[in-house]
């Protein structure tokens, strides 16, 4: 109560308080805004964080073997085989095999009768036996007239015999000997015909001309075949022990190509399996409907393969590699980072060192397989090649090629 007299007797009093209160919270502020300030402050003059290293993107040269090759697509076909054909007209009697069957050399494969009657050929015979028969008829008669010429002749010398018996007698001794010599002249053209008879009676039967397989037949029973030779044979025997590639190479390739060269070649029937050989031929003649109304030409290139086991069948497709070169531990580079060849043939790559400086380097580029290049100069096993163009702030003095010439500025 006396409090409260106090206040209600004295309002300067209260006053003060209040302005004393105000003054209160107004310190109070400015220090927690003092306090909040300064950590700003400090950050503002903390020196900076230095730079994350820049990330290069390079390759190395190593060591390994690189071949040189050209492309080409291919067939397979036949390598050996031979056609059969009726060497007589007449009628098929029997086909005696079938496509796939293997046969051997001078095996029997089908029959023929011929269109020539058989009653021929007997009464050829017939007449040979006759003629044989009248051959020793004349030849006994020839004996009796060469023993009665003899025997005129001594009553000759003996002046026995009259003049007109001993000139009968050496006419007779003469004509025997000449119907003798005229029926042999007939057996003789008889042998002959029954000769072409008997070689007709042996080409009824077709027999293959080498040992093989059948790959086709186009003969059936019944069907009427003549001596000359039809559109299509009657049969085909192949060896396919061995089979011949057909490769088309581009002419800015085929020159490249030299008989003896090592092949290679992979067929879709048999993924993952290839098959080697040696270029045996480039046919220099373009392929049909190449090089032609500005069209680029063509060549066939042709191989053989071993086939044992007859895996290998006519007409498959192939992709054949020729190799034109080959080097074993090779220093090698990926082909991506060379770029295109100075008026000196030299390559000009960018190479980064242990402290992440890049200098430019000449090279010089040996084989290439669209994949990798043999470096002949220039550069060492294990030396990083820049790929991409060179960051700004990384270049170093450029080193000099392998050839001594003047260093080339990096990123020119």
């Amino acid at each position: 109560m006396a409090a409260d007299q106090h206040d209600r007797t004295s309002p300067l009093a209260r006053h003060a308080r209040y302005v004393s209160s105000r003054c209160v919270t107004a310190a109070l502020l400015a220090l927690a805004a003092a306090l909040c300030t300064r950590p700003a402050a400090a950050q503002a003059t903390k020196p900076p964080a230095p730079a994350a290293p820049v990330k290069l993107d390079t390759v190395s040269a190593h060591r390994g073997d690189i071949q040189e090759t050209v492309e080409a697509a291919g067939k397979l076909q036949l390598h050996k085989w031979a056609d059969t054909y009726a060497q007589i007209g007449g009628q098929v009697k029997e086909v005696l095999v079938a496509v796939g069957d293997t046969v051997k050399a001078d095996q029997a494969l089908l029959e023929i009768t011929p269109s020539q009657q058989p009653a021929k050929l007997e009464s050829n015979r017939a007449q040979m036996a006759r003629l044989q028969a009248d051959l020793a008829d004349q030849r006994a008669q020839l004996e009796f007239a060469q023993l009665q010429f003899k025997r005129q002749t001594q009553l000759k010398a003996q002046n026995a015999t009259r003049e007109e018996a001993f000139e009968s007698a050496r006419m007779g001794a003469s004509s025997a000997s000449a119907r003798v010599d005229a029926i042999t002249a007939q057996i003789r053209e008889l042998e002959a015909t029954l000769k072409i008879d008997e070689e007709a009676r042996q080409k009824t039967v077709v027999k293959s001309p080498i040992a093989g397989t059948v790959v086709s037949l186009a003969a059936r029973p019944g069907q009427m075949v003549t001596a000359a030779q039809p559109a299509a044979p009657l049969l085909r025997i192949a060896d396919l022990s061995d089979m011949t590639v057909a490769a088309r190479v581009a002419e800015n390739d085929v020159t490249r190509l030299r008989p003896g060269m090592a092949t290679s070649f992979t067929t879709p029937g048999y993924p993952g399996k290839r098959w080697s050989g040696k270029l045996r031929q480039v046919i220099p003649i373009p392929a049909e409907g190449t090089g032609e109304q500005g069209k680029q030409a063509f060549y066939i290139v042709l191989f053989e393969v071993k086939n044992p086991d007859h895996e290998l069948m006519s007409g498959m497709s192939a992709q054949v590699r020729f190799v034109v070169a080959s080097a074993r531990d090779a220093l090698l580079l990926p082909a991506k980072v060379l770029g295109t060849p100075d008026e000196d043939g030299l390559y000009q790559v960018n190479v980064v060192d242990a402290g992440q400086r890049v200098s430019a380097r000449k090279v010089k580029v040996g084989l290439q397989d669209g994949q990798q290049a043999q470096i002949l100069s220039g550069l060492a096993a294990d030396d990083r090649v820049l790929v991409g163009p060179v960051p700004k702030g990384l270049q170093a003095p450029a080193l000099s090629d392998a050839a001594g010439k003047p260093p080339v500025a990096a990123g020119s």
